[in-house]
């Protein structure tokens, strides 16, 4: 079928095959998991920057575009690719973005919506004035440049030592809140001066903290949603950022490092610079690798910050001690990061660098990276929406094993930010969302312009899409009432 793009072949109803003669230099074919629709709706960018990743060393199978992609630095966003780390394969900074282990983080509550509506211009302005959104938001929690070594080593772990959460909270984190072969003399002064300020805030762009609830018929899995602790009407709290102004300059290091490297040490020619990289064996992507893991820390840190502030918001509210609200952490997963993993290849199981960039982890039961307290169900995961329109819990699939244990992370952009700006206006969105029920608090308002619902994909066709490869399975979706908007 044409679409003024590739030729795809269509292998099923949500998955499309760009063949290897494409693009010169491609080594294996590209997949696109979307409906028809979504697809369509895709810039030819993404196709060329996926034929792109198909032609990098090492890579197995397929380079994947998942159901939001859209087009990126290097990768597009949405994009997977694993290599093989014993046979040349490589790590890219384009793979992995610029906002290393940038991810989603929901918490519970026992409070319903009709117990938080009256209450929510309250609720939202407390979490405004709490924590810092916005370009250039600052930290209010002092750090040495010590501290912030420690950090990024240690990740969450340093946080609850601090006081900063519960050891609860470890345990429903990936990799429990550490990447354990961080080593933070592989991060430059500056990665440490752009981040030690920013600790606890949300930064800008599509980052947000939403306060939701469960409309009756929104749970799709009620035996797997009563396990764990959801049900109709209650009150959750979705926020999404990452590593800040450190994991961009992690990224932004790297990548002139091996742009240095690449062809005049080991040989390695691309199609595009933003898919700089370096063998994963060799010494400069041993010490990225490392870097990334600090990124990853970092992260995790800065969302823990945050969560406390957001209990210590509801508390102050509502009276009562986090506990007794029963704000529990159900999950927190990243989807900016490369994983060392096991997977079977052509009946061989092999050691995989997953590229995840603008992708979520999908994991099956039984895999060794499920946190054990959702071994036996999969790994949760959480797909974003726009402010306007809701997100999704679903959970890992074993058909996942296609695309490495990768889904879809959230609705995917269909128009630039800039062009966003001139569409809409953030006072007459403000107004709009106020009249559908939902109290929105932006640091700016072209920053709210751009972010409206009409900038992206439609949430319902993305999940309909994960769900129909089996990708992912749907738990619940959740509606929102309150947004802190960078």
């Amino acid at each position: 079928m044409d679409f003024n793009k590739p030729k795809f072949s269509r292998i099923s109803d949500t998955i499309w095959e760009i063949n290897k003669t494409f693009k010169e230099g491609m080594l294996v074919p590209a997949r696109m998991y979307a409906t028809e629709k979504l697809l369509k709706e895709m810039d030819s960018q993404v196709f060329d920057q996926i034929a792109n990743v198909a032609s990098l060393p090492g890579i197995q199978n397929y380079a994947f575009g998942m159901p939001d992609a859209h087009s990126g630095y290097g990768f597009p966003i949405g994009g997977v690719a694993a290599f093989d780390i014993n046979r040349g394969g490589i790590i890219s900074p384009g793979g992995i973005g610029f906002d290393i282990n940038c991810g989603m983080r929901l918490v519970l509550t026992d409070l319903t919506v009709d117990q938080v509506r009256p209450r929510i211009k309250e609720l939202t302005d407390s979490l405004f004035k709490s924590i810092p959104a916005g370009v250039g938001s600052q930290s209010k929690i002092k750090l040495t440049k010590e501290d912030f070594k420690e950090i990024a080593t240690l990740g969450s772990a340093w946080a609850i030592k601090k006081g900063y959460g519960w050891k609860e909270d470890l345990k429903v984190t990936e990799l429990n809140g550490s990447a354990d072969w961080a080593d933070a003399s592989k991060i430059s002064d500056k990665a440490i001066s752009r981040g030690i300020k920013q600790m606890g805030t949300l930064g800008s762009g599509n980052h947000y903290l939403e306060i939701q609830y469960i409309k009756p018929g929104f749970i799709n899995d009620r035996k797997l949603a009563k396990k764990w602790g959801l049900f109709d009407g209650q009150i959750v709290i979705m926020f999404h950022c990452g590593s800040r102004g450190a994991g961009h300059q992690i990224a932004t290091d790297y990548l002139s490092s091996f742009l240095g490297v690449m062809e005049r040490k080991y040989k390695i020619k691309v199609y595009d610079k933003e898919l700089a990289c370096a063998p994963f064996d060799s010494k400069e992507g041993q010490d990225y690798y490392k870097a990334m893991a600090c990124g990853v820390n970092i992260s995790f840190f800065n969302r823990q910050l945050i969560m406390n502030k957001i209990r210590d918001s509801f508390s102050d509210i509502f009276k009562k001690d986090p506990e007794k609200l029963g704000m529990y952490q159900l999950f927190d997963v990243a989807h900016n990061r490369a994983s060392l993993e096991k997977h079977q290849v052509d009946g061989e199981m092999k050691d995989l660098l997953v590229h995840r960039k603008g992708s979520t982890a999908s994991y099956p039961s039984g895999r060794k990276e499920i946190p054990k307290t959702f071994i036996k169900d999969g790994s949760p995961v959480i797909i974003g929406g726009s402010m306007e329109t809701g997100s999704y819990l679903l959970v890992g699939s074993e058909n996942a094993k296609e695309t490495f244990d990768s889904t879809a992370h959230g609705s995917g952009r269909t128009m630039s930010r800039t062009k966003a700006k001139k569409i809409f206006n953030g006072q007459e969105l403000f107004k709009k969302m106020l009249s559908n029920g939902i109290y929105v608090k932006s640091a700016s308002w072209s920053g709210l312009a751009e972010e409206s619902g009409e900038s992206y994909k439609d949430l319902e066709e993305v999940v309909n899409s994960t769900e129909l490869s089996g990708l992912s399975r749907r738990v619940c979706k959740f509606a929102p009432i309150g947004n802190v908007k960078g």
